[in-house]
């Protein structure tokens, strides 16, 4: 059965941090917003789990940082990047702030709960366990969303703008007729689990290369540690996509990985994604649809900003929404804007992490910039730097 529901300004799918902070912004700006989400929070979600100090700075201006601070996450005060061989160069976390910057270990369940909570507390009609079953269409331009809750009860949402925030499927953008249906071969597959009795250095994140593809562990809340590795998809597929086995046969090949997990042991089920595509898809796949955080680029989580891009991109996506409403401006002067805003602020950095994950996947390449940057801090300083900077 499907019935007609209350129009908003803005309604989102997806309450990942890109969805559930852009709901925030948009509440605080005083319009009206739906917030449909597939699952019930809290769940666990694959994640690197590690928030740089600039998204701190996000929480603090949507309001949620003494709720963030009440879960006690780990303080993480740099990230030590390891070649095969078990060389390793330290990216301070200060460089990302002031002199105290330090970022943050915290479980993708805690944090993603909060932020939802929060939406629901700004006034976002927030509705879980609820997916989008299909895009309202008017003239050929999305005009909102029908939600299907998991009683199989549908209710058709009007919006002036439409939001896909549903992450790497985009499955807002799939369901356009055109190049977005089409979905490609993973060249790449994501796991993730949480550990106890790893051997990480205090304060610390660690990243290990290997032979194609990379993966980094460091300490969240509980006493646990969140491991998160990309193999690729030919390594999952010889070795049955078994998680253990991939562990211990390709992430082990580094040598400071097996010394940091040899006693370690997974408490928690493994999770794993296909990933099909890093860096830019279409921000705005059609007339009336958005795509903000991985859902309009997939940023190699090695650099420690994918989290930062979700919130930074809600961010430009509200300045552009708020704005233009604010204006009386169509949609297009919507797109036009965003498009603006998220080239002058990504543009360069997803270059950047497109060079580094090249070389990142290769070994020997990885090693050489490894050492390299073990030689001078300022050149890593600066390199680092670069997979932040606007263009």
């Amino acid at each position: 059965m499907t019935t007609s529901g209350p129009k908003y300004d803005v309604a989102i799918a997806g309450g990942g941090p890109a969805g559930s902070s852009l709901a925030i912004r948009l509440a605080n700006a005083g319009l009206r917003v739906l917030l449909a989400e597939q699952k019930s929070f809290p769940r666990e979600k694959l994640c690197g789990e590690f928030i740089s100090p600039e998204c701190l700075v996000h929480f603090a201006e949507i309001g949620v940082m003494p709720a963030i601070a009440a879960v006690r996450g780990t303080d993480l005060r740099e990230t030590i990047f390891f070649s095969q061989r078990g060389k390793g160069v330290a990216v301070e976390s200060s460089w990302f702030g002031h002199a105290d910057s330090l970022a943050l270990g915290l479980s993708r369940a805690e944090m993603d709960r909060i932020l939802l909570e929060h939406a629901r507390a700004a006034g976002v009609d927030v509705r879980e366990e609820s997916s989008v079953s299909g895009l309202l269409l008017d003239g050929g331009e999305v005009s909102g969303v029908a939600v299907r809750d998991t009683n199989g009860i549908a209710v058709e949402a009007a919006a002036r703008v439409t939001i896909d925030a549903t992450g790497r499927t985009r499955s807002l953008a799939r369901r356009i007729k055109g190049r977005e249906t089409r979905k490609r071969a993973a060249t790449h597959v994501a796991f993730k689990t949480h550990l106890t009795g790893a051997s990480v250095l205090p304060s610390a994140c660690e990243i290990y290369v290997y032979r194609g593809g990379y993966g980094g562990c460091n300490r969240v809340q509980d006493g646990l540690y969140n491991l998160c590795f990309i193999a690729a998809s030919a390594d999952a597929k010889r070795l049955g996509s078994d998680p253990e086995r991939l562990m211990r046969e390709v992430v082990f090949t580094n040598k400071r990985a097996a010394a940091a997990m040899a006693d370690a042991s997974a408490v928690k089920p493994w999770l794993a994604v296909p990933i099909e595509r890093f860096g830019r898809g279409e921000l705005v796949p059609a007339r009336g649809l958005m795509a903000v955080g991985d859902a309009a680029a997939f940023i190699d989580p090695f650099t420690g900003s994918g989290m930062l891009m979700a919130l930074e991109s809600a961010k430009i996506a509200a300045d552009a929404i708020v704005g233009s409403i604010v204006k009386e401006l169509a949609f297009d002067g919507i797109a036009a804007e965003y498009r603006r805003l998220y080239a002058a602020r990504f543009n360069r950095r997803l270059r950047v992490c497109s060079v580094l994950r090249h070389a990142a996947f290769v070994p020997f390449l990885a090693g050489s910039l490894i050492t390299a940057l073990s030689l001078s801090s300022k050149m890593t300083e600066g390199l680092a730097r670069a997979t932040r900077a606007g263009a």
